[in-house]
């Protein structure tokens, strides 16, 4: 693993991003503007324009992490309190330097700075506690530990596991299948009781496949509009075993846990503020970083804009896809943070602000 440390203060200032006004893609602008030279470059000012848009919700997503999680948070509270002082002043990037803040250029996978943003959110289903009618589709709590290897999804739909790990019964498969991508998600008894929190309780074994690469391989959806929004529709318009059919090409099952209601919290078991949090890399980003991020605006039909906004994030959450140089972004809760969260397969900037005073972090600390 890299340490922080190493990267030392070169003075190398990239020059200011004219292009991204004039140069856009479909997928946010594809960076050129000078190959950066190591996985985190530290910088004099951040190659950005504006200051971040959403101050409220990152001092929000900030004070949640300091009751939820003290030790993360005495962790890289130097770092954080910086931050925040910093953004009470105007959050002008040209003046972290003035606040001891430290930014750090990622490299992308292209080493030219272009960082993957994706979206995640926390679906909200109709269920019954026992099947009837349309509620026909089981949801599984984690089996308990056995030296057998858990079957895959094909073999749990022919029904190999027990109906003593059934917790609820919903009236959509896909909608299933997307709860277990998101990683959670809110059940409605239809009970009138409050909404049951479904928390991610563990996955049973077998590789990741990706569905949305089946249905662009197989000329069902066209690359360029493939998101979660359109597998939903490919759904709508095919009938149960040809949904199915395509499920069982992911053998990977998710398990889930039923709790009360609760706030979402990540993997860092603090509660996730939409669009202040993201899923890392926590080999390469590790939890409680925080983030200046230049994310693509979309419209809302999904398409770029041409714009960016910058915005201060903190990294709270993993996932299976999240590798590298790619990030996950919390969208928040429900039908409109979905559609939203599902547009999301675009490009933009990152930089690690780590305070000058605090030291620096191994990649996997």
């Amino acid at each position: 693993m890299k340490l922080w440390g190493k990267y030392l203060l070169c003075g190398f200032v990239i020059s200011l991003l004219s292009g991204c006004q004039v140069r856009p893609t479909d997928q946010g602008q594809q960076y050129k503007d000078g190959r950066i030279s190591e996985d985190f470059q530290l910088v004099n000012i951040p190659n950005a324009q504006g200051s971040p848009i959403n101050a409220g919700d990152f001092q929000a997503q900030v004070k949640f992490i300091s009751k939820s999680s003290p030790r993360l948070y005495g962790n890289n509270r130097a770092t954080l309190d910086a931050i925040q002082n910093w953004m009470l002043s105007g959050g002008d990037p040209r003046e972290l330097n003035q606040y001891g803040l430290l930014a750090y250029q990622m490299d992308g996978d292209d080493n030219y700075g272009n960082v993957k943003f994706t979206g995640y959110y926390t679906p909200v289903l109709q269920a019954r506690h026992v099947k009837q009618g349309e509620f026909k589709y089981p949801l599984y709590r984690m089996p308990s530990k056995s030296r057998f290897r858990l079957p895959n999804r094909a073999a749990i739909y022919n029904g190999a596991l027990s109906e003593k790990f059934i917790i609820g019964y919903t009236n959509s498969l896909i909608d299933n299948f997307l709860m277990e991508v998101q990683g959670s998600g809110y059940i409605d008894f239809g009970d009138g009781s409050p909404l049951t929190f479904f928390g991610y309780s563990g996955k049973n074994g077998h590789a990741y496949q990706s569905i949305g690469k089946i249905l662009v391989n197989r000329g069902e959806v066209p690359l360029e509009k493939m998101s979660l929004k359109a597998i939903h529709q490919w759904a709508s318009q095919h009938n149960e075993s040809e949904v199915r059919e395509l499920l069982e090409q992911n053998p990977s099952f998710v398990f889930f846990k039923p709790e009360p209601f609760t706030p979402v919290r990540g993997a860092s078991a603090v509660p996730l503020v939409a669009e202040a949090s993201v899923a890392s890399d926590k080999v390469l980003i590790p939890p409680g970083t925080a983030l200046l991020a230049e994310v693509p605006v979309l419209d809302k039909t999904g398409k770029f804009t041409g714009q960016y906004r910058m915005r201060l994030m903190v990294a709270l959450d993993v996932g299976g896809a999240i590798k590298g140089n790619h990030f996950d972004i919390y969208h928040g809760v429900g039908h409109d943070a979905g559609e939203a969260a599902g547009f999301y397969n675009h490009y933009g900037r990152v930089w690690v602000l780590k305070k000058s005073s605090s030291g620096f972090l191994t990649a996997n600390q």
